[in-house]
């Protein structure tokens, strides 16, 4: 009798491939971020997208936070059209970076999601900041 992980046959290798490398158009991970965040001027963008008052507890250093219910036209015009903005929320339990993500595409902006949010900044053991909420979201 098959089990539940092989009651449903696998795709096909190719099938699997065209997935596997077409999920990596549409988001990063922490260790990458991290790794690009290090180095002297990152080519993206990163967006907190939970409440200032929960970017204020811990943000990814270098994040700006703009809640996802905010991301407008107007608000993004601050930035050159082909600016690349990966978001992020609390974790894998938390919606809210593809919610952010979804606006950004709306707006016709290259977006991708960092996977794992805070929860997986963490658990790769990196530090976070901490600012007040008014400091926190752009200015216009």
């Amino acid at each position: 009798m098959p089990s539940a992980v092989t009651r449903v046959p696998a795709a096909a290798s190719d099938v699997a491939l065209a997935h596997f490398e077409a999920q990596f158009r549409f988001e990063t991970d922490c260790w990458d971020t991290h790794d690009a965040l290090a180095h002297d001027e990152p080519d993206f963008v990163l967006l907190d997208v939970r409440s200032a008052s929960l970017f204020a507890q811990g943000h990814v250093p270098g994040a700006i936070n703009l809640p996802h219910g905010k991301i407008v036209a107007s608000r993004m015009a601050a930035w050159p059209a082909s600016t690349l903005f990966v978001t992020y929320c609390a974790g894998p339990h938390c919606n809210g970076a593809a919610r952010g993500a979804a606006r950004l595409a709306s707006l016709g902006r290259p977006v991708k999601v960092m996977a794992g949010g805070i929860t997986g900044w963490l658990d790769e053991g990196f530090e976070l900041a901490h600012a007040e909420p008014a400091q926190s979201e752009p200015t216009q």
